[in-house]
């Protein structure tokens, strides 16, 4: 399901729609080796590299089930690159806002595991960065994609500097995130999971956030947003069950930036997950990005 079209499909639909002419195109550079041991073993990165320029099939870590090809090494560290291209320019406040058209996701990946067609973790890489380039104390992620970010929740599990919040389908791949998975040692209440049922729309989600994201971020006073933005959430969706409209991502990016506006002077770096309808996952896209230049 993990194709270059998802990419493409994006990109036709902000420049028929004309919203890619109200954006600043920024040109990524590829993440250094030197970031991705910000969260990967360095052995993973080295079998990562190997696996795929040797034209391996499928990456032999987790579950095998995220096919390489020789070209997975560099857009994966593309994916990152951007990620990390997006914290320097708002961090350096030439932008608040920012959104990453990349692929592959990168939400299942872990230290030393790449699962659910994901090799790097470019969302928690950037969230490292952001911290130790730009000295970012307190971080928030939230991860609206349909499957659960096992693999940021595994970086971040033991460490009170970085909340993570995901709301998610479940039960669904990978079968991890469970309300009861809040945290543990430093990281003790700052691990917030959300699982909703198949059939879950606007209500149930924004309803969710409501209720438990909002106070949480009051408390723990975030100085920076990332999103894990995945629109396998979105209604009709081949891998997910949920039932979010175009507009409900809308209003959730405008919750971010209402959120944001409040705890980290605006700052939100969102980089594209999930979404294998690509027609869906383009429009989608567009409400989200549309949502943050109608608030310039």
């Amino acid at each position: 399901m993990e194709s270059s079209e998802r990419y493409r499909a994006v990109l036709r639909r902000l420049e028929e729609s004309g919203l890619i002419r109200h954006v600043q195109r920024l040109t990524e550079r590829p993440a250094t080796g030197e970031e991705l041991r910000f969260c990967h073993d360095e052995a993973y990165i080295g079998q990562v590299e190997r696996e795929c320029r040797t034209g391996a099939p499928v990456l032999s870590t987790g579950p095998r089930d995220t096919e390489i090809s020789p070209g997975s090494w560099f857009g994966a560290l593309g994916a990152v690159g951007a990620a990390l291209t997006a914290v320097d320019r708002i961090m350096a406040g030439k932008a608040v806002r920012a959104f990453c058209v990349s692929r592959p996701p990168g939400h299942h990946a872990n230290a030393r595991v790449g699962m659910g067609g994901c090799l790097f973790n470019s969302v928690a890489i950037a969230a490292r960065h952001a911290q130790r380039r730009h000295g970012v104390k307190k971080i928030a992620i939230l991860d609206w994609d349909v499957h659960h970010g096992n693999g940021t929740q595994d970086l971040f599990y033991e460490e009170g500097s970085v909340f993570f919040c995901d709301v998610h389908e479940s039960p669904l791949y990978p079968k991890t995130g469970e309300a009861s998975e809040t945290g543990a040692g430093a990281g003790v209440d700052t691990t917030l999971n959300l699982p909703l049922p198949a059939g879950s729309g606007r209500d149930e989600v924004l309803g969710a956030l409501e209720k438990h994201f909002i106070p949480a971020m009051e408390k723990f006073q975030p100085e920076l947003f990332l999103i894990s933005a995945g629109f396998d959430s979105r209604k009709g969706d081949p891998l997910g069950h949920f039932n979010l409209l175009d507009e409900d991502f809308a209003e959730l990016t405008r919750l971010m930036m209402k959120l944001a506006a409040v705890h980290c002077q605006g700052r939100i770096v969102s980089v594209m997950e999930g979404g294998y309808n690509p027609p869906g996952l383009a429009a989608a896209v567009e409400a989200h990005l549309g949502a943050y230049v109608d608030a310039n």
